[in-house]
């Protein structure tokens, strides 16, 4: 007893179920890299890990350059609570400054892409461990799993979309991406500090050590771990070398072929810079902008004047070189503008010695950002103009012709074109 008899299916079908079992994702036979193991995955975490934070903090930078809590057109984000507490007014000093954080934003997570991809690749056999829950501690560090790599996936997505003028979530990016990064870094720093003491000693160790990760069955290899991690960073390079350059000048503007606004300028003369938008995507009416028709009307302390693109330009005029820097992370090269300071129309409604903020409305009827506003330290920099002409000549239609503002430091969509109206006055 006991026994199957000869020719009995049973042990045919014991060995069909554990070769049915070994073909599972959920069986560690079934991943047979030999690539896998803690030091890769420890290589690749702490890269993620001092990468990530610097993105967390450039991003943080980025939405405090909008000075959200000025104005609610301004803020994308409503009923961000305590996640506020780190704003602050956006300094004009140095001009290139939102150039510089968004651009390390935004080329910062370009290049981590790969570094993601290969370290998910890495972890993914985890993702099928059976029991799915043991504990719940491990109930919660998987929760935690899960909230990290939806979030990351989630914000890399949109932030990729975004970048290529092609965002196709519902709802505004700005919340989603503020509040899905928060969630993130939270998930984060939870799986950073269960998990940076054993990376660095993996690290220290540089050497395998048995754990889930390992195949038990590996399969011949077929490049060494170092060389994988030589294959990553290849793949960060190129999408280095492909989209920083519209981030900064340098020769690697032209070596931006995956960026919207990379390569050569998009066409020649004064105003042959880059856009994000036409006058005519905008719904801008070139009948509005005429010069009998167009009026810029500014609001102040003793009341409203109205002046024509004429009047403008027989008032002192003053020229600075700026650029201008968008989220999307890309900027123009310096450009020369020359128009009326802020601060002296602020002077021209009773603001002669203490300029307010401001709120700047404009001509455009579709889209964000169709007004703006900007901090009185914005508004008494000398260097903050009302432009009317770029490079020597008067602006063209799409750069916001008759009139834009132009202000150091401040996100490109601040820099309002197309103007009809400035009130001044104290906002917050």
């Amino acid at each position: 007893m006991g026994h199957w008899p000869s020719g009995s299916g049973a042990p045919a079908y014991g060995r069909s179920m554990r070769d049915l079992a070994s073909r599972l994702p959920s069986s560690p036979g079934f991943w047979r890299s030999p690539l896998r193991g803690p030091w890769l995955t420890s290589v690749l975490g702490t890269v993620l890990l001092v990468g990530i934070t610097v993105l967390f903090v450039t991003g943080l930078l980025s939405y405090a350059a909008y000075n959200p809590d000025l104005a609610p057109v301004n803020d994308k984000t409503p009923d961000k609570g305590i996640l506020g507490f780190y704003l602050f007014a956006w300094p004009t000093d140095p001009p290139w400054l939102y150039r510089l954080t968004q651009g390390v934003h935004v080329t910062l997570g370009l290049v981590l892409i790969p570094v993601l991809l290969a370290k998910l690749w890495s972890v993914v056999p985890r993702l099928f461990t059976l029991p799915p829950v043991r504990s719940l501690a491990h109930a919660l560090e998987r929760i935690s799993l899960l909230l990290l790599v939806g979030g990351a996936l989630f914000e890399f997505v949109t932030g990729v979309l975004n970048i290529q003028l092609d965002y196709l979530f519902p709802g505004s990016f700005y919340p989603l991406h503020f509040y899905g990064a928060w969630v993130f870094f939270a998930a984060f720093v939870a799986h950073a500090v269960l998990k940076t003491p054993i990376a660095l000693r993996n690290l220290r160790a540089m050497r395998e050590e048995r754990d889930d990760l390992v195949s038990p069955r590996p399969a011949a290899p077929t490049v060494s771990r170092r060389g994988a991690l030589w294959f990553v960073g290849g793949g960060s390079l190129l999408m280095f070398a492909t989209n920083a350059g519209r981030s900064f000048d340098s020769p690697l503007r032209a070596t931006a072929v995956l960026s919207p606004h990379g390569g050569p300028e998009p066409g020649g003369g004064p105003n042959g810079f880059q856009i994000n938008k036409t006058a005519a995507h905008v719904g801008i009416d070139p009948a509005e902008t005429g010069e009998d028709t167009w009026r810029l009307v500014v609001t102040g302390r003793s009341g409203t004047v109205r002046f024509s693109r004429a009047e403008l330009l027989a008032m002192e005029q003053h020229s600075v070189a700026l650029p201008i820097a968008c989220v999307e992370g890309w900027s123009t090269s310096d450009q020369w503008w020359r128009g009326v300071r802020l601060r002296d129309l602020a002077a021209r409604v009773g603001h002669e010695d203490d300029p307010p903020d401001v709120f700047v409305e404009s001509l455009q009827r579709r889209g964000a950002f169709r007004s703006g506003a900007l901090r009185a330290n914005q508004v008494a920099d000398p260097r903050s103009l009302l432009a009317l002409q770029v490079n020597g000549e008067e602006l063209s239609e799409d750069h916001g012709f008759p009139a834009r503002v132009i202000v150091p430091a401040a996100p490109g969509v601040l820099n309002t074109k197309w103007v009809a109206r400035m009130t001044f006055g104290d906002m917050g």
